[in-house]
């Protein structure tokens, strides 16, 4: 028997001494965590700074929905507004949503996916952090030196002769870049050297997939995008002429190098949101996931097509009919890995013991909300009805539904998944019900009512509007109103738990995946045996044991190789 106190591994009996050593006790001093080497501390820094990204340009986000409540000025002016929303755009893409998902939860889980000790290359890792706070700190300065309000693409030429601080938040980008790629070399390199006996490429968990695809374009985009930005800065602060018209140069050359970086860059934020799809979905409907192959080709997919679809941002920009018709085709086929994956999914539900957990609530509310996403996407990829909705507020809309509805909420998604791993306490499971109903709720009232009024012609990035989208204005604030109360309420649970939460046991939901076979937390090297990896879908080998509320393996040899540290 157990009390409500014990550690329980992923058989469901007592931890042994060393996973009894918690990785949140292995030195509880500040520099212990600073200076770790533990992916699984490093992850959980990550998710803290990166929460606490999120929270910042949360309020500036409630600050612009806020003024735009009324006509004309209501709680600041034009100057102000125009800051607002090129620091709630630029903090949320560069600080939060390109970074959250693989820095916080790909840190976290995937060497206990691959069963092994740490990532490959646990310095590096540390140094992608650090680089990470540099950045960030950089960007974070510019507001005090002189908010940007440049919008956050920082098209020139109003980019190199505002008087606002562009030099300090595109060198903190620039910074941030270097910390993509270091984290996506490292998750190349763990994927490829540090798999278990047993896990070929395509035993992969899709999580894997997912993180692994993304890495690929964190790798190869990123540094198109540092260089556009060093050259921005070298055009400000040199008066080199790159994209200055008076000095020989081209703006439009700087949209088409930002926009090869930063339509890949939606995939960074999507491919681990769709990887996270792929597990949830998969446990929490009691079956096999349909389709693995397709999905895992799919992601590649997805990653190699992202590079060849930038000029459709560019359709208004004087490119040529033959251009633009080619990124228009080019845009609409990226589409269909997308619904690959969206449609094995569904497959996977089909007949299956569906558990609406709060997990399962964000996802499907990702497949209904990317889903309006991707098919409001095709009248922009359309050239016909692009021009008359760019630079709208559908184009507004259609982002968020990207962006929010899918990055986000499978973010959440993740959270709520892996909880009680990264922290052993279960939460709130009713708060969390009510939470996600109130942000699924929130966001479609807040964004929704944008596509309405996109199509009627009102203009993004306006600080005025004409009173006939009074109304549609008014109901999209509310409803930010009520997304920001879903989010308070989901703060106050997760931290609660942290204090009083149940002991969660090492598999909660009934994931075969390796890292439900170690205890909830995790020790400090991960586990105590070497792993060998089988079906990471295959649920039929576990089963409920309501002693310690949980699920175990009917036969634990099967996921264990030998003692660690034996020859």
């Amino acid at each position: 028997m157990t009390d409500a106190t014990t550690v329980l591994t992923g058989d469901g009996q007592p931890a042994g001494p060393g996973q009894r050593d918690s990785y949140l006790n292995h030195g509880k001093g500040v520099l212990s965590w600073l200076f770790t080497l533990d992916h699984k501390r490093i992850g959980i820094m990550y998710l803290a700074v990166i929460l606490a990204s999120f929270f910042l340009g949360g309020v500036f986000a409630m600050f612009i929905r806020t003024e735009l409540l009324t006509p004309g000025q209501t709680i600041m002016t034009a100057d102000t507004y125009n800051k607002m929303f090129t620091l709630h755009g630029a903090v949320m893409i560069f600080l939060f949503i390109i970074p959250g998902i693989p820095a916080t939860l790909g840190n976290f889980v995937l060497p206990l996916m691959l069963g092994a000790k740490d990532v490959a290359l646990p310095r590096l890792n540390l140094a992608s952090f650090w680089l990470w706070l540099i950045g960030a700190s950089v960007a974070v300065a510019s507001i005090i030196i002189g908010a940007v309000d440049t919008g956050w693409t920082f098209y020139t030429p109003y980019s190199t002769t505002t008087g606002t601080a562009v030099v300090a938040m595109t060198l903190g980008a620039f910074i941030l870049g270097f910390s993509s790629i270091f984290t996506g070399l490292n998750f190349i390199v763990t994927i490829h050297k540090m798999r278990p006996e047993g896990m070929t490429w395509f035993r992969m968990p899709l999580f894997l997939w997912g993180i692994y695809s993304t890495a690929i374009i964190q790798v190869l985009a990123t540094p198109v995008l540092g260089i556009t930005l060093l050259l921005l800065i070298a055009e400000r602060t040199l008066g080199v002429g790159i994209f200055d018209p008076a000095l020989g140069g081209d703006p439009v050359l700087y949209q088409h190098f930002f926009w090869f970086y930063s339509h890949p860059a939606v995939y960074i934020m999507i491919l681990p949101a769709m990887a996270i799809m792929s597990e949830v979905i998969s446990v929490f409907s009691g079956k096999h996931i349909f389709g693995y192959r397709f999905i895992a080709w799919s992601s590649i997919a997805i990653a190699l097509l992202s590079f060849l679809v930038w000029g459709h941002h560019m359709f208004t920009s004087g490119q040529s009919s033959l251009t633009n018709m080619i990124f228009s085709a080019l845009t609409f086929s990226v589409a269909i890995p997308s619904a690959v994956k969206v449609f094995n999914w569904l497959a996977t539900m089909y007949k299956g013991s569906i558990r609406l957990a709060a997990p399962m609530l964000y996802a499907l509310s990702f497949l209904f909300l990317f889903a309006i996403g991707g098919l409001t996407g095709l009248f922009l990829g359309s050239l016909s009805t692009d021009i008359h909705l760019h630079d709208t507020y559908f184009v507004v809309a259609h982002f968020h539904y990207v962006m929010f509805g899918g990055t986000v909420i499978a973010f959440l998604a993740g959270i709520h998944y892996w909880w009680p791993k990264i922290f052993g306490r279960m939460y709130s499971e009713r708060w969390a019900q009510v939470s996600a109903l109130l942000i699924f709720v929130g966001f479609n009232l807040t964004f929704f009512t944008q596509f309405v009024m996109g199509s009627h012609g009102m203009p993004r990035r306006y600080y005025n509007y004409l009173e006939r989208f009074t109304a549609y204005h008014q109901a999209s604030t509310v409803g930010s109103f009520i997304l920001m109360i879903g989010f308070l309420i989901m703060a106050g649970y997760l931290l609660h738990s942290l204090v009083r939460g149940e002991r969660a046991p090492a598999n909660p939901w009934g994931g075969a995946t390796l890292e439900w076979e170690t205890a909830s937390p995790p020790p400090y090297f991960n586990f105590e045996h070497e792993m060998q990896a089988g079906d990471p879908y295959d649920l039929d080998a576990l089963s409920w044991d309501p002693s310690i509320k949980g699920y175990v393996r009917r036969d634990p040899s099967s996921v264990l190789a030998a003692p660690r540290g034996a020859d």
